[in-house]
C-alpha cells in the first residue's frame, strides 16, 4: 500500500494523524441571486460497529448560512466513481457552487478559469462531497485490509458509515437526504440507498448520472453491451458527419435505440446461423447506421467494440474519439500504443481532468485546507482493478460475481416507497451507454406506483454532462424541479 492510502495509526491516542480541518465563509452570485455559504474541509472517522477505525473520510461541504430554515434544508451527499475517483469532477466540474470554465469540445487551456457555477445545487440543496477510501484525501487506516472496503459491499457500507456521522455531527437528522452519484458512483447509489433504508436512515431522493448497474453487460463479449453502444455509435457517427446526414440528433438517436433492440440484438442472437448475404446485408444496414465500413462490421461479426470504433470511425483524419464523451477527438497513438491504452489517454479526459485538480488544489487553498502533496483524483489502477465486484442478491443470500444492483434500487423503493430517483445520461457516453440504464430500470417490473417514482433524463452530452455547458444549464433546471 502507499503511504498516500494507509496513515500509521497514533498509539496513543487510537486515531489517524490527518490535517486539522478547515473552514470560510464564501459567497455565490449570479444573476442578481447571492447565497453565502461556509466552505468546510475535513475528515470524517469511519468506523464498525465495536468502534474501531476503518479509516478517515475526507469531506468537503458547502452549507448555506444557517437560518430559522436550516434544520429542513436538504442535504446532498455527493461523490464521483472509478472505483478509485475522488469527488472532484462533480465539485468543481459540475454541482459544487464554483466550477472550471469549460470551451466546448476544446482542451481548457492553463491555467482554468474558475467561476460562480450558475447551475449549482447549492441553490436548493446543501452538498457534501466525498471521497472514497484510498481516494482524495481519505486515508485507511493501519491494520485495516482495504480490499474490504475496495468491493462493491464494502464501499456502500463505508459510505452509509460516514453520512450517518456527517448527519449526527452536523445536527441534520432533520433534513431531507440527497444521494448524487456518476459512473461506478451509480452503483454505489444502488446499494447505498437500500443500506440506508434497511438502517432506517431516510432518503429523499437519488440522483444516478450516467449510470452502470448490471456489471454483466460490461464484461468482454456481452451482447447486450454491442447493443447498448450502438446507439452511442450512431449519435457519434453522425455527429461527425459519417451517417445521418440531416437528421434531427434525438430523433436519430432515439432511432438507433429502436433499431438496436428490434434489429440489431435479433441479429447478434443469430451468430453463425447467418447465411454469408445475411451477414453482408446486415453489415450494410450497420454501416448506414454506425458509419463504418460495412467490410470491417462483417469482418468482426457485426459486433463492433468501443476501441474499434474509436479508433476507425475517423481514421482517415488520423484521429481518435473520446470515451467518456465521443465528440472529443485527439491526434491517434503511434503504432506501439493501443487506443484503448491509459497510455493513449481519452481526448475527453485529457481536455479538463487537468484543469478540475489545478481549480481544486487552488480552492483548498482559500478555504484553508494543507492536505498532503498528493491528492489521488483517480487511483483507478490501484484500486479499480483488484475491485471485488461480487454482491449479495438482495433477499436471496447468493453472492453475484457480476451483478446487477438495479435490483437494490426495487428493494429500496418498496422499503422506501417515498423516495424518488432519477436517472440521467448523455447520448455521447460510451463509458456507460443510456441504453443500458434505461434496459435495466424497465427490466425491474415495478409496480405502477414505485414506477411513477423514477424519472428518466437524457442529455446532449457525455458521461460527465456538466462538461457541455448548454446541458449543464438544463441539467440545474431539472435538478432544481427534481428537489421540488
Amino acid at each position: 500500500m502507499s503511504d498516500q492510502l494507509v496513515y500509521e495509526m497514533d498509539a496513543e491516542e487510537g486515531r489517524l494523524p490527518v490535517p486539522e480541518p478547515a473552514c470560510a465563509t464564501m459567497a455565490w452570485e449570479c444573476a442578481g441571486e447571492r447565497i453565502e455559504y461556509v466552505a468546510s474541509a475535513g475528515h470524517i472517522d469511519v468506523r464498525t460497529d465495536t468502534g474501531k477505525l476503518l479509516g478517515k473520510m475526507f469531506a468537503l461541504s458547502y452549507v448555506a448560512a444557517p437560518d430559522a430554515r436550516a434544520s429542513a434544508r436538504p442535504v446532498t451527499f455527493c461523490y464521483n466513481g472509478g472505483p478509485g475517483s475522488a469527488s472532484v469532477p462533480i465539485n468543481v466540474g459540475g454541482i459544487g457552487p464554483k466550477r472550471v470554465a469549460t470551451d466546448g469540445l476544446r482542451h481548457v487551456a492553463a491555467p482554468a478559469r474558475m467561476e460562480d457555477n450558475p447551475a449549482t445545487l447549492l441553490r436548493v440543496s446543501d452538498l457534501v462531497f466525498l471521497d472514497a477510501l484510498g481516494t482524495g484525501y481519505s486515508v485507511v487506516a493501519e491494520g485495516t485490509d482495504p480490499q474490504d472496503m475496495w468491493s462493491v459491499d464494502g464501499d456502500a457500507d463505508t459510505f452509509a458509515r460516514a453520512i450517518v456521522s456527517w448527519l449526527t455531527r452536523n445536527n441534520r437528522w432533520g433534513s431531507p437526504v440527497y444521494l448524487f452519484g456518476e459512473s461506478y458512483g451509480t452503483m454505489r447509489n444502488a446499494v447505498l440507498m437500500r443500506l440506508l433504508s434497511e438502517r432506517f436512515v431516510p432518503v429523499t431522493g437519488v440522483i444516478m448520472l450516467s449510470s452502470v448497474f448490471d456489471w454483466a453487460q460490461k464484461m468482454p463479449g456481452s451482447l447486450l453491451g454491442y447493443v447498448g453502444l450502438l446507439p452511442v455509435f450512431a449519435a457519434t457517427a453522425r455527429h461527425f458527419g459519417r451517417a445521418g446526414a440531416g437528421t434531427d440528433e434525438a430523433a436519430w438517436f432515439d432511432g438507433a435505440m429502436d433499431f438496436a433492440e428490434r434489429v440489431y440484438a435479433p441479429m447478434l442472437l443469430r451468430g453463425d446461423r447467418m447465411t454469408p448475404a445475411e451477414k453482408a446485408s446486415s453489415a450494410r444496414e450497420l454501416s448506414e447506421i454506425i458509419g463504418l465500413p460495412a467490410e470491417l462490421i462483417a469482418r468482426n461479426n457485426l459486433r463492433i467494440d468501443l476501441t474499434t470504433f474509436r479508433s476507425s470511425l475517423l481514421a482517415d483524419e488520423g484521429l481518435v474519439t473520446g470515451r467518456f464523451d465521443t465528440r472529443f477527438t485527439t491526434h491517434a497513438p503511434c503504432t506501439s500504443i493501443e487506443v484503448s491504452s491509459p497510455i493513449a489517454g481519452d481526448a475527453s479526459s485529457d481536455a479538463i481532468e487537468p484543469a478540475w485538480n489545478a481549480a481544486f488544489r487552488r480552492h483548498l487553498q482559500q478555504i484553508g485546507f494543507a492536505g498532503a502533496p498528493e491528492y489521488p483524483l483517480s487511483n483507478f489502477m490501484k484500486i479499480g482493478i483488484t475491485w471485488d465486484r461480487s454482491h449479495e442478491v438482495p433477499g436471496s443470500g447468493m453472492r453475484a460475481a457480476a451483478p446487477n444492483v438495479a435490483y437494490d434500487i426495487a428493494a429500496a423503493l418498496k422499503h422506501n416507497p417515498t423516495m424518488r430517483v432519477a436517472v440521467l445520461g448523455g447520448r455521447y457516453d460510451a463509458a456507460t451507454p443510456w441504453w443500458n440504464a434505461a434496459h435495466d430500470i424497465s427490466n425491474l417490473f415495478l409496480p405502477e406506483d414505485l414506477k411513477r417514482r423514477v424519472e428518466l433524463k437524457l442529455y446532449s452530452a457525455g458521461h460527465m454532462a456538466y462538461v457541455d455547458e448548454p446541458t449543464l444549464v438544463e441539467l440545474g433546471r431539472d435538478l432544481s424541479a427534481f428537489y421540488r
